[in-house]
């Protein structure tokens, strides 16, 4: 019933910033890559909701509470496996959230590239666990396990849904034979189902809320 104040943690290209905005709420985007916040601020004007969000350069480790305040919602979206410490950035984020506030977070599964890998047969690097990505690469430096990030969280988890199920270890001729239709409905009814969920290539924890 009242306008949410946000943070979007990482914010990339804007995408959620500028939804949000468009609802109404009280964006704040930080995004340290500077062609990231070009391409949101060029989405920003684009959708005219420029004016309805403030935008930062800095880093997690940056935002402080004492400066910023807490926030209704705490955006932290595809950050953690960037993190040389990842458990320290989830905790600097929790202490971001208001009371009786949200915190959603959206990590790369750890479980998805031994699963990617074993496909591939790529044994020796699954055996050998070292499933860090190159530098520059797509691949991120801190895959994480699911039940570790559920385990470090101090806010309790809401709700729990897996990114891309199956999605990515289709073959690519396969996909294209088959509708995005299709694979959306199965993706939207495998996402909350174990084992499904934490075979994701992505998962998304919704954690906080009213006590």
């Amino acid at each position: 019933n009242r306008p949410l104040r946000v943070l979007d943690i990482g914010g990339g290209d804007g995408r959620m910033s500028a939804w949000l905005a468009g609802q109404g709420h009280e964006v704040i985007y930080s995004e340290p890559a500077e062609a990231m916040r070009t391409a949101a601020l060029r989405r920003f004007r684009v959708e005219g909701v420029l004016e309805r969000i403030e935008v930062l350069d800095l880093p997690l480790q940056a935002l402080a509470p004492d400066t910023l305040g807490c926030f209704d919602l705490v955006l932290l979206h595809a950050v953690l496996e960037w993190l040389a410490e990842p458990a320290a950035g989830l905790a600097h984020a929790e202490s971001l959230v208001g009371e009786g506030g949200w915190l959603s977070v959206l990590f790369y599964n750890r479980h998805s590239i031994v699963i990617r890998n074993l496909l591939l047969g790529n044994f020796r690097k699954v055996a050998s666990g070292e499933l860090s990505g190159h530098p520059g690469g797509l691949t991120p430096k801190s895959p994480l396990d699911p039940e570790e990030v559920r385990q470090w969280l101090r806010l309790p988890v809401r709700h729990q849904r897996g990114i891309r199920c199956f999605t990515d270890y289709l073959d690519a001729d396969l996909r294209k034979r088959r509708s995005y239709e299709d694979i959306l409905e199965l993706e939207q009814r495998l996402g909350t189902r174990m084992p499904y969920r934490d075979m994701a290539r992505y998962l998304h924890l919704l954690a906080g809320g009213p006590c």
